[in-house]
């Protein structure tokens, strides 16, 4: 999944797509994971960046190619072509911004018409910032579709690793399981499990 001008790697990679609306903080918590530093100012993403991150697992080595797409609806035009073979995402919203939360279930929806049951965290971006606008109760939307959920802060590090291994332990069971299920023996013609 790799972009044209990004060497590949010779151990697992995989894309992981990230979105959310403008100014929730995607590109600042990729940075963080990145180079450790805290982008102050807000410069909009155009389009997408793609980032590199590789983790150390008991597993060996791992890449995560990280799609940071732009949140501003102007460049939603492009959004389908970015979720094309991701597998993995998180949804991003900002604990003081209600409007980011009310919108995780289109951002919600736009990802599921185009990847079908990918592993996908939501996250409650800022929790450092006092005037808090969403509630941890009233963040709920997870619960019906059946994600993760991590409340982060790419400012103070609070949980910010956590979504990312989240998503490691389950895009590796999934490509376990589907080893398991390439080995398998195909049925005989005579098998009624066909009818």
């Amino acid at each position: 999944m790799a972009l044209p001008n990004q060497q590949t790697v010779d151990y697992p990679s995989f894309k992981l797509v990230i979105v959310g609306d403008g100014g929730t903080g995607k590109t600042t918590f990729v940075k963080r994971h990145l180079t450790g530093e805290f982008e102050k100012k807000y410069e909009p993403t155009i389009g997408v960046e793609v980032h590199p991150l590789d983790f150390f697992t008991n597993c060996g080595k791992i890449r995560f190619y990280c799609w940071d797409t732009a949140g501003q609806e102007k460049f939603g035009g492009l959004r389908d072509g970015y979720y094309i073979h991701g597998q993995c995402a998180i949804i991003m919203f900002d604990v003081t911004a209600r409007l980011t939360y009310k919108n995780v279930p289109t951002w919600h929806r736009d990802l599921c018409r185009v990847c079908e049951n990918i592993p996908i965290v939501l996250c409650g971006n800022k929790v450092d910032v006092k005037n808090r606008q969403v509630k941890a109760k009233q963040v709920t939307f997870h619960r019906k579709k059946n994600l993760q959920y991590y409340e982060i802060s790419a400012k103070s590090n609070y949980n910010f690793e956590k979504p990312f291994l989240y998503l490691l332990l389950n895009v590796l069971s999934h490509e376990a399981e589907l080893a398991a299920a390439a080995s398998q023996p195909l049925p005989d013609d005579d098998d009624e499990s066909f009818d």
